[in-house]
């Protein structure tokens, strides 16, 4: 089992904390991250509203890899059908190089309505914009001159000057939040990504999902294991109650001000297991079902909802000191 860091980088206008000052204390929480030896930080792109303020993540992970150097820095993820993949190439190409070859690149295509009227784009063409933008990006990672002719872009004789440090190209992950499109990403060959909050109702069905892209991966003739990825909010504290009481106001701030999604109750979310609150017992448990679902990357969606960023920083301290060893430990049986 893997373990990074995530970070919506969700921005809340009742709270007396800038911009600048959740960017500074991001990018500490990825120091510390690198010093408690997560895998990668993630963070995500969002465009026109306060739920996620990095609409460039190259940028802030540029800023990141002269802070850092051994965490992975990544994306979850970058929104393909808003750019043109030429330049999403060359930007995430540099960040590879800035970083030492430690950039891990989740894409998607979107589901936001109005990052879409934002930039004029209908939703109705994501899906074909996205795989297209993929294979662009993917090609112009070879470094050589090439030619594309799609619907929605094309390249005419090109070859980027900057490809990736890491060869043949970084790691990719496949974000989905319908389970039918599973299938698909295994047949495409690249790792899988998921919100179950946002995906299934309890944790359970996830093995569903999870078996039907490992199908389509084996069908589709993919080499290895992939990487399954799940994001899950996780508070860890001394007690079940002292978790929920020490951050229920910023997970209740984060559910009510996530856009065009069905809002649970700390309640529905606990009993459906797609969080991880508790105590460090109850978290390691947590994570080794996941692990018999076939998950095999969790990243901890630790700062949310404003959060005090110093129980965000003893949260990720336990996580990384008290869950981890519990969930990697064989447990004892009678």
């Amino acid at each position: 089992m893997k373990y990074s860091i995530f970070s919506v980088c969700d921005h809340h206008l009742d709270v007396p904390r800038s911009i600048g000052q959740l960017y500074s204390q991001v990018l500490s929480e990825m120091e510390w991250a690198e010093e408690l030896g997560y895998w990668a930080y993630y963070i995500a792109e969002h465009h026109f509203h306060e739920y996620g303020v990095v609409p460039a993540p190259p940028a802030f992970l540029g800023a990141a890899s002269q802070r850092t150097s051994r965490l992975g820095l990544g994306v979850a993820v970058s929104v393909l059908p808003f750019h043109n993949p030429l330049l999403v190439a060359e930007e995430y190409a540099v960040v590879d190089h800035l970083s030492g070859g430690r950039l891990r690149l989740g894409v998607g295509s979107g589901y936001l309505q109005h990052e879409f009227q934002g930039f004029g784009i209908s939703p109705d063409e994501r899906r074909q914009r996205f795989e297209e933008a993929l294979e662009v990006i993917v090609r112009a990672w070879r470094g050589e001159r090439f030619s594309y002719n799609g619907v929605y872009h094309q390249v005419k004789d090109v070859r980027i000057a900057v490809t990736p440090y890491q060869k043949p190209h970084p790691p990719l992950w496949i974000a989905i939040l319908r389970a039918d499109r599973a299938y698909h990403v295994g047949r495409m060959g690249y790792n899988i990504m998921m919100v179950p909050y946002a995906t299934v109702e309890t944790i359970d069905q996830l093995g569903e999902i999870i078996a039907a892209y490992k199908k389509g991966y084996a069908e589709g003739g993919g080499r290895g294991e992939p990487d399954v990825a799940v994001a899950l909010h996780t508070y860890i504290s001394d007690s079940k109650e002292a978790a929920r009481r020490e951050s229920e106001a910023a997970l209740h701030r984060y559910v009510v001000t996530r856009l065009y999604a069905r809002r649970r109750t700390f309640e529905e979310l606990d009993r459906g297991e797609v969080i991880l609150f508790g105590d460090p017992d109850l978290v390691a448990a947590r994570i080794r079902k996941l692990a018999a679902l076939g998950v095999t990357h969790v990243m901890a969606l630790m700062n949310f909802g404003a959060l005090e960023p110093e129980r965000v920083r003893r949260s990720m301290t336990l996580f990384a000191r008290e869950v981890m060893p519990r969930a990697a430990a064989t447990v004892s049986r009678p």
